[in-house]
């Protein structure tokens, strides 16, 4: 049965997953783990260019990443950002139902989350132009145009290796941890 997320023992135990498979396999690491989530939630953490440029910015994000199989995303995966004046408190995998009630949702195919890291769509014109869909309100996305750059800029700072690219038993390896995230986490 899985742990409930929101616990201290839910969080403890995430915290000891990170460290442990951070502790296995040295960066770059796979887009939409949990250790890559917590080196992209580090680099948001302490850039000072972000916190000036998102100070006025309440509210959580999640980016939900549609299931794409044969890529070991057997289902969806939803990357919760608690973002506030600037502050990244935490940014975890989460359940779909924790997902799901983020402030602002941005949901897009794998391909499309995979293209605004590599820099090549940008968040908020991939909202406009339906390659992202968005739950929340668009205007106060688009007004803090600045802080949604910089966070696209800092995950592309991580160097993620991509699931796409991995060999089949890598894959096997990104569907394994999933689905034990799943079974432990919910997520």
């Amino acid at each position: 049965m899985a742990l409930t997320y929101g616990t201290d023992e839910w969080e403890q135990a995430y915290q000891e997953l990170v460290k442990e498979r951070q502790a296995a396999s040295p960066p770059p690491y796979i887009m939409g783990t949990p250790e890559w989530v917590d080196q992209y939630e580090k680099a948001v953490q302490g850039d000072a260019t972000y916190k000036e440029a998102a100070k006025d910015w309440e509210g959580s994000v999640v980016i939900k990443v549609l299931a794409k199989p044969d890529v070991g995303l057997d289902r969806d995966l939803y990357i919760f950002m608690d973002l506030w004046h600037g502050d990244c408190r935490s940014m975890r995998i989460v359940p779909p139902e924790a997902g799901e009630a983020g402030d602002f949702v941005i949901t897009g195919e794998y391909e499309r989350w995979k293209s605004v890291i590599k820099k090549e769509l940008d968040t908020v014109k991939g909202m406009m132009q339906g390659k992202l869909k968005l739950k929340g309100d668009l205007p106060t996305i688009v007004r803090a145009v600045k802080a949604a750059t910089r966070l696209v800029e800092l995950s592309a700072a991580t160097d993620p290796r991509f699931p796409d690219e991995l060999s089949a038993d890598e894959v096997a390896g990104l569907r394994d941890l999933l689905k034990m995230a799943e079974e432990k986490f919910g997520i």
